[in-house]
């Protein structure tokens, strides 16, 4: 059980240590949604957090290609400007 309490202008609520560490909250930024019966709290997930476990375990699951590998190895973000040539049907 929780309670709100006043913190300078505003309310907050203490989380006890045990649900902190149930929940993996511990050192985690957090975010809210509100939702019908209350208010949802969940961690900040970044983006593509835990694509490389993801893809390592599906290669584990069955063999991959060179062209596999190729993908698997690219960095998740390109520094470089794509460039986007329009295409022409000539047909």
């Amino acid at each position: 059980m929780a309670t709100l309490i006043k913190i300078g202008n505003s309310q907050g609520i203490r989380i006890p240590k045990a649900i902190i560490n149930q929940a993996r909250l511990e050192d985690k930024q957090l975010e809210f949604k509100i939702i019908d019966d209350g208010l949802l709290i969940q961690t900040v997930k970044k983006n593509r957090e835990g694509w490389k476990e993801q893809f390592d375990k599906a290669l584990k699951s069955r063999e991959s290609s060179e062209v596999d590998q190729e993908w698997l190895d690219a960095p998740l973000v390109d520094e470089e400007d794509w460039e986007w040539q329009k295409r022409i049907d000539l047909t």
